[in-house]
């Protein structure tokens, strides 16, 4: 059997999985919470694994992959990030954002974020949180889909445009069954999928190497500056490039889909088993990547980008039949991932818009038609403005980190910011982060006068710290140093 008919035997096999999965959880999907949020009876290995999963899929095994075969051991300063991200939510926020969630009945991050306001100011609160986590996770998504895209294109010769609608139709069908359940099943059927594959490629990498020692020393030979961990910067822009790379970690307390599967966890005895499940599988995944990155260009191959690595080596270094299984499991995992972002926009939508009030409908069907608009979105954004899988996720992950983050983590620390504080802390977060993301796309040639120039140099700064952390910084100071502003504003008002 050919890889090609190997690779379209399991991916009809997963799918109809992902089928049946999406039929079983409707049996358990009586109302809005459950569509949501499960029911909040998430097990710890369902919590652990979904959460992992959904932080990953092609980014890491596609994106973070070709980042590291680009840049070397300056790009690993991000790992540290995400593993301090993912211990910091677990046991950190963890506690107080399963408790609360449960105690106030709240179903989506967005009740969260607006605790304790009066009715006006969280509408307001809701409505600017519902269209930013929209806008955000379509660019998400979309990255999502032009990785699968790319997979179907060059594994079944299908044009871009199909290979789109197939992927996002497989998703949409079994999320309109299950919802949350169905999601939270199929992440965690893709984690395993995904460490399996962080394990068998970078194994056979390094052993088509050499072996590890011969890795470094043939990237050591090859350019030493690939091998150092300041990338060879030094002073103002080294600490930019650390403050970057590693602020991708603050991204993730702002997540509204990662923040649903702290809220969905059954009690705390499941909440602290899977922060072990999660931390044993990121540690190993990313471990395992960071070689395949360091492995593949000591290998001196020549893929037409970085991102095309996993798919390269997979097919050169395993058996066809392994092969085929592999990136088979890869295109799942890409496309299930985008299921909880599909549930954290819509949710954000028809619950926290409160589009019942406004549409006589069943909740669940505003939910589900919500739902297909934003998978229309999606594609249609995909198909017209192309860009990296790598900047696409981390845009999103960055914009809602800062807008959101703040917020979440003054709330942790039982500090309620007033509601000037969160409006501003919101916009702030997220307009510095578009506007660095939108000149990061701008050559110095294209700008003549000195602000957007000076824009532009800043924007592509290593590790872009402008883009990553900085946003996150000014919206956190604004969250607590708003009772000053507001105390010396009062000051002035009465002199």
């Amino acid at each position: 059997m050919s890889q090609t008919k190997i690779i379209l035997a399991t991916l009809i096999a997963y799918t109809a999985v992902l089928i049946i999965v999406g039929l079983w959880a409707s049996r358990r999907v009586n109302n809005e919470t459950d569509f949501l949020l499960g029911g909040r009876k998430l097990g710890a290995w369902v919590a652990g694994l979904s959460y992992a999963a959904s932080t990953s899929s092609a980014w890491i095994l596609l994106g973070f992959t070709g980042f590291v075969f680009n840049y070397g051991l300056s790009a690993l300063w991000m790992v540290l990030g995400i593993w301090g991200g993912y211990i910091l939510m677990w046991a950190w926020c963890g506690p107080s954002i399963r408790s609360e969630s449960k105690i106030n009945q709240w179903i989506t991050p967005t009740e969260v974020l607006c605790a304790t306001m009066d009715k006006k100011s969280k509408k307001i609160l809701a409505s600017l949180a519902a269209f930013l986590i929209s806008f955000c996770f379509i660019f998400y998504i979309a990255g999502q889909f032009d990785a699968a895209a790319v997979a179907f294109t060059s594994n079944f010769q299908l044009n871009s445009t199909y290979s789109l609608i197939v992927s996002a139709v497989i998703i949409l069908i079994y999320c309109l069954l299950g919802g949350f359940w169905a999601a939270s099943i199929t992440d965690t059927i893709q984690a395993v999928m995904i460490m399996m594959s962080a394990i068998i490629v970078p194994v056979a990498t390094i052993i088509e190497a050499g072996g590890l020692s011969r890795i470094f020393s043939t990237l050591d030979q090859m350019d030493p500056i690939f091998m150092d961990w300041t990338g060879g910067h030094e002073g103002f822009i080294l600490l930019g490039l650390i403050m970057g790379a590693a602020g991708i970690g603050f991204g993730t307390f702002g997540q509204p889909h990662l923040l649903a599967r702290l809220m969905a966890v059954k009690g705390e005895r499941e909440r602290k088993l899977g922060f072990l499940i999660a931390m044993i599988w990121v540690i190993i995944v990313y471990v395992g990547m960071s070689l395949l990155g360091l492995g593949a260009r000591s290998l001196m191959l020549q893929p037409g980008s970085g991102e095309q690595i996993f798919y390269l080596l997979a097919e050169k270094l395993l058996p066809p039949v392994l092969a085929g299984i592999v990136i088979a499991s890869i295109l799942s995992a890409i496309m299930s991932t985008i299921d909880s972002l599909l549930l954290a926009a819509s949710a954000a939508i028809s619950h926290d818009l409160e589009l019942s009030d406004y549409f006589k409908l069943d909740k669940l069907w505003i939910s589900r038609f919500v739902m297909t608009c934003i998978v229309i979105a999606a594609i249609l954004l995909a198909m017209m403005l192309p860009d990296s899988i790598f900047n696409r996720v981390l845009f999103a992950w960055s914009a809602l980190g800062a807008a959101f983050g703040p917020i979440i983590i003054a709330r942790v620390m039982s500090y309620e910011p007033s509601f000037g504080a969160r409006l501003w802390s919101i916009i702030t977060g997220f307009s510095v982060t578009v506007l660095f993301y939108t000149y990061g796309n701008i050559s110095m040639d294209e700008v003549s006068s000195s602000v957007p120039r000076l824009l532009v140099y800043f924007s592509h700064l290593p590790g872009d710290p402008f883009e990553r952390f900085i946003p996150f910084v000014l919206s956190l100071s604004i969250v607590l140093l708003w009772p000053i502003l507001e105390n010396n504003k009062y000051r002035n008002l009465t002199k």
